[in-house]
């Protein structure tokens, strides 16, 4: 989502060329932007064009929280094996459904059609397999010993391949009560054996946790690996036409794992905030990676190819599929996924459409009959048809547009094609309760309005698309808004070591027909970073640096102004710098205590009428100009081979802070107060020093104020 304009900036020396007077823009214009909002009966094609979907009516409500597994007959019927108290549920092409057995376990895991039109059902905590007649009568079809039955397929000669979990094994079981071990076909060293698919040829395949590997076994029984995923589970197979076959792989099982409750639809979605915050090559969006990368997947889809390579069609770090389609036009599949209930159609070339959002949780199957296209929910257990039609009216609700401030909203815009209304509603709550303003009446026609909805910090709009002569679709929407001016604030002010200047380092060079052109220069890769100062020594300075915020990202000007702490008013210093620095001339100011004040001023980027300002006073500092006084104490006395000299030193606006001697002229050596600390107004400093042969010794004491001031003063020792 492009919001062209920036919550806020910290202030320094160089600031964005970014004007709060002029509207901010929101613009919803690219698929990842439009995935964020709330899709009802529209579908969402790569390049994130919004139309109506595919009509999904439901047939069967099982009143049961999960649907496992289903299968459909040659006559159309669809079974539906569920989670929780075990039943399978049979669905005719009329939609009439009824409960076809109550199994005497917790969950169906599998189901399969016999060759012989019979029913064959997986189940777990006790991992047995039950065959089902005509009638919905259940029998015990093979105990295998296990915990889980994961998986189901007939194989091409009616045996029934069956895939296990926790010891990983797959049996092949040829007739009723066939014992386990003569019905082994393969112990892997995998622990589940999550999906099984047969091929046209009679090749079978397994999926497996928690390694991630697809099998492939031939005629003679061996398996060879075709897929090594680094994901955890291969959740489902699906054969295409062309003997491709496809597999959804989880980064976590979904399989192993206890179900979790799952929350029910509110009734008033609201997706992601947006703030009109935008990346900037500071901050630049992250760069999108391949799909072969895997770091940090949730699921992803791989094609593996008649001659065994394979291809990852699609992965995200933020959808979780749980059930896959082979589409019958050999043209990728249908996903469908475990939030939001939404089905994804990816193609062989990795492009991925949204083609429908339910309102359920979790897709659970995705199955056909002939041309008729199955899907089953979990929470609540439900069976549904998708299409053919498409459905006579769909909504797309945005993600919430955070303005950051309270804002005076614009036009809205936008491109569609056939019947396409858009409304608004605002409010200030982060989530659309009942605070917020009613959907303001459709703008339908002119691809464009006035917006209606009230002032407020929060926005959000909604399309609604309907069938008519020519189809419905909308690709982009666009709003203009005018955040409220927010004062500057200036958040602190350094105040730096006398003797210290600060002077300014040399700008970034830029085009200058780009700062001509009044652009942002971010467009054009340049970054506007704040360029530090450079210091130097410079006697008597006394320099200042500050901070300061403007939260509309505005550009500002400072006034600098300073006086006395016992005078009544301030004195400009400098009027509208650009800097968040200055530097006092201290020795243009008579000694004393003072204090400097910043005002901020966000002028540059608004009109008149709107210019806002924010101030900050400094912490007292001493501008202090007057050389400490020092002084002989006495006479120097000379004992044998070694000197004594006193001196005194005093300083009236601060205090002495350090203090150092030469004799005749030599190095500078440090020397201590007589009670052992430099800190007062008043010290005495003795010098001890050799005298080791007859005649004169010029002694010079050195000593410094606390802002840097020098004094100094002579004695003569003679010997």
């Amino acid at each position: 989502m492009n919001k062209f304009f920036l919550p806020f900036f910290l202030i320094s020396s160089f600031s964005l060329t970014i004007y709060a007077g002029e509207p901010a823009i929101w613009s919803v214009n690219t698929r990842a932007e439009v995935l964020k909002g709330d899709a009802r009966s529209v579908s969402i094609d790569n390049n994130g064009t919004i139309t109506l979907a595919p009509k999904l009516t439901e047939l069967y409500k099982t009143e049961q929280s999960y649907i496992w597994s289903s299968a459909i007959d040659s006559n159309g019927n669809v079974f539906l094996g569920t989670g929780g108290d075990g039943r399978i549920y049979k669905v005719g092409l009329n939609g009439n459904g009824i409960l076809f057995t109550d199994l005497s376990e917790l969950n169906v895991n599998a189901l399969a059609i016999g060759k012989n039109g019979e029913l064959f059902a997986g189940t777990s905590p006790d991992g047995k397999v039950y065959r089902i007649d005509a009638a919905g009568k259940a029998e015990v079809y093979f105990d295998a010993k296990e915990k889980y039955i994961w998986s189901l397929a007939v194989m091409n000669d009616g045996s029934l391949a069956v895939g296990t979990g926790e010891s990983g094994k797959i049996y092949r079981v040829l007739s009723a009560n066939a014992a386990p071990e003569s019905s082994l076909l393969f112990d892997t060293s995998e622990t589940h054996i999550i999906t099984l698919a047969i091929d046209r040829l009679g090749n079978l395949y397994a999926g497996t946790d928690s390694s991630g590997v697809v099998m492939k076994f031939g005629a003679d029984g061996k398996p060879f690996a075709l897929l090594d995923s680094p994901l955890r589970e291969i959740h489902e197979l699906a054969v295409g036409p062309d003997g491709s076959v496809y597999a959804l792989a989880l980064g976590e099982s979904a399989s192993t794992g206890a179900p979790a409750a799952m929350p029910a639809a509110a009734a008033t979605p609201v997706g992601k905030i947006a703030s009109m915050g935008r990346p900037t090559p500071a901050m630049p969006e992250p760069p999108q990676k391949s799909r072969y990368d895997l770091t940090g997947v949730k699921s992803a889809v791989y094609r593996i190819l008649p001659d065994g390579g394979s291809d990852i069609l699609w992965a995200s770090p933020t959808i979780t599929g749980f059930s896959i389609y082979a589409q019958q036009t050999g043209n990728g599949v249908l996903l469908g996924t475990s939030d939001k209930g939404r089905i994804f159609s990816i193609g062989n070339d990795g492009r991925e459409t949204l083609v429908l959002q339910s309102d359920t949780n979790q897709i659970s199957t995705i199955k056909s009959s002939g041309t008729i296209l199955y899907a089953t929910s979990s929470n609540q257990g439900r069976l549904f048809r998708i299409g053919p039609e498409t459905i006579p009216e769909g909504i797309y609700e945005s993600e919430v547009l955070d303005a950051g401030s309270s804002a005076s909203w614009g036009r809205i815009w936008w491109r569609s094609g056939g019947n396409v209304q858009i409304q608004t509603r605002s409010g200030n709550t982060e989530l659309a309760d009942e605070t917020w303003s009613a959907w303001s009446a459709a703008i339908s026609g002119a691809q464009s309005g006035q917006i209606a909805s009230p002032n407020a910090k929060y926005l959000q709009w909604r399309s609604i698309l309907k069938s008519s002569g020519s189809a419905a679709s909308l690709s982009e929407v666009s709003v203009s808004y005018l955040p409220r001016n927010i004062a500057p604030e200036v958040l602190s002010i350094q105040i730096l070591p006398t003797n210290v200047g600060l002077i300014a380092n040399p700008p970034i060079q830029i085009d200058p027909n780009i700062e001509l052109s009044g652009l942002d220069t971010r467009a054009f890769g340049i970054l506007n970073i704040s360029i530090i100062p450079r210091r130097i020594i410079q006697r008597g300075a006394k320099s200042f640096q500050w901070t300061a915020e403007d939260r509309n990202g505005d550009k500002l000007l400072y006034d600098v102004y300073y006086k006395e702490l016992s005078d009544v008013n301030y004195k400009l210093l400098r009027k509208g710098i650009a800097e968040n620095f200055y530097t006092i001339d201290g020795q243009s100011l008579a000694d004393g205590r003072y204090t400097l004040k910043i005002i901020a001023t966000d002028a540059p980027g608004n009109p008149p009428v709107r210019v806002l300002s924010g101030e900050r006073i400094s912490e007292p500092f001493d501008i202090d100009n007057g050389q400490p006084s020092v002084a002989a104490f006495g006479t120097p006395q000379v004992t044998g081979e070694k000197a004594r000299v006193v001196f005194t030193a005093s300083d009236k606006s601060s205090y002495i802070s350090r203090a150092e001697f030469s004799v005749n002229g030599g190095e500078w050596q440090t020397v201590y107060a007589a009670d052992g600390i430099s800190d007062s107004p008043d010290e005495r400093y003795t010098i001890e020093f050799p005298v080791t042969s007859a005649g004169e010794y010029a002694v010079t004491l050195r000593v410094f104020d606390a802002n840097g001031n020098a004094g100094n003063a002579r004695a003569i020792v003679k010997k």
